[in-house]
């Protein structure tokens, strides 16, 4: 063992926190009604920064605002998290698409998104792998898509699940230099909205 290495982050190195919300999204509560993806901007502490290899290397990304991340996110229907990718937050949300995509999770029936995420590429990948978009068309786009407004009003669930991400103060605002310990927070947190729900089971 590496002296001065706390369990945390050697757990982390080890992938252990990844493999926690892993093991707690297969074991077979997933609601796969359908699924939705969406991104929010946290900003970082001035302490955060200074890792070896630049802060650009550990998703930070320079605004107006001063150093951000964006966490880009997948949940259930229920809206717990399903997996996080995380970027520099001037990232655009539809670069995070293909990541999340290939979350080792079960294909839903739906999948939720705003209209930052439309676009005729998407779209067609969702059909294909028999996935309905339900994703508002965005302004001005010469050919709209139809939108099912009814079922587009559950996206309220992963902006919910991030309001409760944000009740953590260590998630609310980045204090961890490298990714991998933000990460790490992140799946910590995610398993505990897991954990809730397998109590909760009768």
């Amino acid at each position: 063992m590496e002296l001065g290495l706390c369990p945390f982050r050697r757990w982390a190195e080890q992938g252990v926190w990844d493999a926690l919300l892993q093991t707690l999204v297969d074991l077979g509560l997933t609601d796969n009604w359908q699924h939705m993806i969406d991104s929010t901007v946290i900003r970082a502490h001035s302490q955060a920064t200074g890792a070896k290899g630049g802060a650009y290397s550990e998703a930070f990304g320079r605004s107006r605002g001063g150093f951000t991340s964006k966490i880009h996110a997948r949940c259930d229907n229920q809206g717990r998290p399903l997996g996080f990718v995380l970027t520099g937050g001037q990232v655009s949300d539809y670069k995070a698409i293909d990541a999340l995509m290939k979350l080792p999770v079960p294909n839903p029936k739906a999948m939720l998104a705003d209209r930052g995420y439309d676009s005729d590429s998407f779209r067609q990948e969702l059909l294909v792998h028999g996935i309905l978009p339900v994703i508002p068309s965005r302004k001005g786009r010469s050919a709209p898509q139809k939108t099912d407004w009814r079922r587009y009003r559950d996206r309220n669930h992963i902006e919910r699940m991030f309001n409760r991400l944000k009740q953590m103060r260590r998630i609310a605002t980045r204090y961890d230099k490298t990714a991998l310990s933000f990460m790490s927070f992140l799946n910590i947190a995610a398993a505990k909205f897991w954990i809730g729900s397998f109590v909760n089971v009768t």
